[in-house]
């Protein structure tokens, strides 16, 4: 049994965790840096202990002082969450050196899994399909260049270690290879350290779906159905949501076979998530491994909304040595969920992360609706960490009930002091293409203009009287068409906020 967990991470999935181990009975253990004195992360918790300043590779990335805080804490065990150290074989290595237990799979398995090529190898002897592709032994630029043109475009040059897009370029056609090559070298050493690389062959306009895992000690492994997330930018998903429209009861079936077939084949434990692109529509449709993520997933309500089982709560006992209480037939879905990721950044401007304070932070609630979120009213937006506030999750019944309630609470979240991507959110749930569930993961780029338009005049207005209240002043008077009086020029008079929009009326001054 965990009697005592330190939470190595921040913000909203640090928050989720430490409520999770208050309903299990269990102590939390907070870590900070010098940025996070006072976040909600750290008031929620049992206990609290400074890890260093803000820059996360002298606290939240630093192995050493986070083993220091459990040893020093009396913690018995570790939550990596996502991000930082969640997919570091060295820090489950360390965990296990200290006599922690580490909430996640054996550091070796991580370590197997975190290398693509091997991740790619390892679900082909498990009989799962992956993206026809090319893993040069030789890694200089000639060698490459030659497996390239053999494998001929359009293909991805991607790097073998790390995620989230990052090492990853597309070529269209063979005088990019030699460009593309070193491109995504560089990235992949600057991010992982490792400039390694491997070749696939370009899916145009494939579907990204992933399939949630767990697994107990004692041999028995699920899977707890399918995640939709295909709606991302430069890979970096925004939208996700379960049931995926695109899957059929047959085809469903069929990727969670496959995962749990690599899961397996891993020997893997604990929660993980086996990802796919898919090909096609219908029974018919061709699906193929693309990696295995070693831990929680930032979307992981949209799984537990449809299913009713709490994951983090999962991880803890599975990781307490206790066995899965579940057979695979008594699993299944109900209704539909879709989250939301709430990001302090201005789409307007090439989504350029924002800083600053809260001044206005009020989450919807009602019904269906949940919201994750690290931080509150008030608090302090800094430079040093992803610009992730919140996650709104909604449930409902059908597809079309569950997009209708999520428009309506994001239009019931407002967030004032700094620029969010909450307009460009709703836009996205109101785009056709996403309404009749048939984007793919190119949706977004190739849809941005439309869903970058400015925001009209009746909603700067509203803002802006929002935003005179909160300031003190008084409200600018708002004439029948919903535009400011001619007197009343709150734009003007209210400097350096900006209330989630994406262009200004014309005449205004841009802080």
């Amino acid at each position: 049994m965990i009697r005592r967990l330190l939470v190595a991470n921040r913000g909203e999935i640090a928050v989720r965790i430490v409520r999770a181990c208050r309903e299990a009975g269990v102590e939390s253990v907070a870590v900070y840096s010098d940025a996070d004195a006072s976040a909600p992360h750290v008031v929620l918790a049992d206990r609290a202990v400074r890890i260093g300043p803000p820059p996360a590779a002298e606290s939240y990335l630093h192995i050493g002082r986070i083993i220091d805080a459990a040893r020093a804490s009396g913690a018995d065990a570790v939550h990596p969450g996502y991000g930082f150290l969640a997919e570091n074989p060295a820090f489950a290595a360390a965990c296990a050196d200290a006599g922690l237990v580490f909430v996640g799979p054996p550091a070796d398995v991580m370590a197997r899994l975190g290398v693509k090529p091997a991740a790619r190898r390892l679900a082909m002897e498990a009989g799962v399909a992956v993206v026809p592709g090319v893993e040069p032994a030789e890694q200089h630029e000639a060698a490459l260049v030659d497996a390239a043109r053999r494998l001929g475009t359009p293909l991805l040059v991607k790097a073998a270690a790390g995620g989230g897009g990052k090492g990853m370029r597309v070529v269209r056609a063979a005088d990019e290879i030699g460009e593309a090559i070193g491109a995504a070298r560089r990235e992949a050493l600057a991010a992982f350290g490792d400039g390694t690389l491997y070749l696939e062959r370009l899916i145009d306009r494939p579907r990204h779906v992933e399939i949630q895992v767990v697994a107990d000690a004692h041999g028995h492994l699920i899977h707890l159905f399918e995640r939709e997330c295909s709606a991302q930018r430069r890979h970096q998903k925004v939208v996700e949501e379960s049931p995926s429209p695109a899957l059929t009861p047959h085809l469903r079936a069929r990727m969670g076979e496959a995962a749990v077939a690599v899961a397996r084949a891993a020997g893997y434990r604990n929660a993980g998530t086996v990802e796919f692109l898919v090909e096609g529509d219908g029974d018919a449709a061709r699906f193929y491994f693309l990696e295995m993520n070693t831990r929680l997933q930032v979307e992981h309500p949209v799984t537990e909304a449809v299913t009713g089982i709490d994951l983090v709560r999962t991880q803890l006992a599975v990781a307490a040595g206790e066995p899965l209480p579940w057979r695979q037939d008594e699993i299944g879905q109900r209704g539909h969920a879709i989250e939301c990721r709430v990001y302090a950044e201005d789409p307007g401007q090439g989504f350029l992360p924002q800083a600053g304070r809260l001044l206005l932070y009020r989450e919807p609630d009602g019904p269906g609706i949940r919201v994750d979120s690290g931080v509150v009213e008030g608090s302090e937006v800094g430079v040093h960490y992803d610009p992730l506030l919140a996650k709104l999750v909604v449930h409902a019944e059908t597809r079309a009930a569950a997009i209708a309630r999520a428009r309506t609470a994001l239009a019931q979240f407002p967030i004032l002091g700094l620029a969010t991507n909450v307009s460009f959110l709703s836009r996205l749930l109101d785009h056709p293409a996403f309404r009749r569930g048939t984007i793919d993961t190119g949706f977004l780029e190739r849809e941005l203009g439309a869903l970058l338009r400015p925001p009209d005049a009746e909603a700067c207005a509203l803002a802006a009287a929002a935003a005179a209240v909160l300031a003190g002043t008084p409200a600018p008077r708002v004439e029948a068409a919903g535009r400011p009086a001619a007197d009343a020029d709150p734009w003007v008079a209210l400097r350096g906020w900006r209330a989630g929009a994406q262009g200004e009326p014309e005449g205004t001054s841009q802080q």
